[in-house]
């Protein structure tokens, strides 16, 4: 993979069960780190998709890009299908479900399965007089790529509340949360269990994602 970065040869990866919810399989097939990793890799452009739209999206960038690999990092659990067309995930990040304010009370983002509970949860938020933007972030290297003016359309300065939600380590998500913000991760080895148990015991869960962005919202 490091090879194909390095010469530019547009090759197409597919990895798949991407974090904790292989549970049964133990710590030592779950993979934590790995996607850290692959976004580290000069020349390697990732994707976690959230849906089968995203996934259709990650496809379309592999085979016609021409000039880099690219790491298609899919789940083993069942995916819902959002709205809107699949173009938008090859901007890396985009507004899923926006806030009913001009200005989000807070930013609610997320890769691949952890998007429903961002989703669930902006729900949840609003019944407690919180407004949340929700964002899909599928590709860390094709947002920043975009021009300034795109990424503050989706991610305001202003707003320094936000919370990112990944099932796998943390690292990488800082630069897009900022010192006022939190991330939901797993900065530790899995466990063995069922997929349920263990995203329940790690915190992945609607609960604790309304609770985060309400801390980070009273700041």
């Amino acid at each position: 993979m490091r090879l194909s970065a390095l010469m530019n040869l547009p090759v197409a990866y597919v990895l798949t069960h991407d974090s904790i919810g292989v549970g049964e399989d133990g710590p030592t097939h779950e993979p934590i780190e790995q996607l850290a990793a692959l976004r580290s890799m000069p020349n390697m452009t990732v994707f976690r998709p959230a849906d089968s739209k995203e996934t259709a999206a990650a496809w379309y960038y592999a085979v016609t890009n021409g000039a880099t690999p690219t790491s298609l990092v899919l789940t083993r659990q069942k995916l819902p299908l959002y709205d809107g067309c699949p173009k938008r995930a090859l901007k890396g990040a985009y507004i899923l479900k926006d806030s009913k304010k001009e200005t989000p009370d807070v930013l609610l983002m997320a890769s691949g399965s952890e998007v429903e509970l961002i989703y669930k949860a902006a729900d949840e938020l609003e019944a407690k007089g919180i407004d949340a933007r929700v964002i899909s972030m599928p590709s860390f290297e094709l947002f920043d790529a975009q021009d300034e003016a795109y990424k503050e359309s989706v991610m305001p300065n202003k707003v320094r509340a936000r919370v990112a939600v990944e099932a796998l380590t943390s690292f990488g998500w800082h630069k897009y949360v900022g010192l006022d913000g939190d991330v939901i991760s797993l900065d530790t080895f899995g466990a063995s269990g069922k997929a349920e148990i263990l995203f329940e015991k790690f915190g992945f869960t609607v609960e604790n994602v309304v609770e985060k962005a309400i801390n980070v919202a009273k700041k």
